[in-house]
């Protein structure tokens, strides 16, 4: 059974800023070299990544 994890509201914010700047969460891990698992991690809360959470919320203007 595939288990998934709800998506939290710090993940809600990264999700609504890539929609606003019209970019997928593949080519922003692309072009800021962050890894798609953290990404991941970070929208559904599965893991701190503090280094990432930080660079995250800067580059798309999150509070965190």
């Amino acid at each position: 059974m595939n288990k998934r994890n709800a998506v939290t509201p710090f993940g809600w914010k990264i999700k609504q800023k890539l929609v606003e700047k019209q970019i997928d969460q593949k080519t922003f891990c692309e072009t800021y070299h962050i890894p798609p698992s953290r990404l991941s991690n970070l929208i559904h809360g599965t893991r701190r990544a503090k280094k990432h959470r930080t660079q995250v919320s800067q580059l798309l203007g999150i509070e965190e």
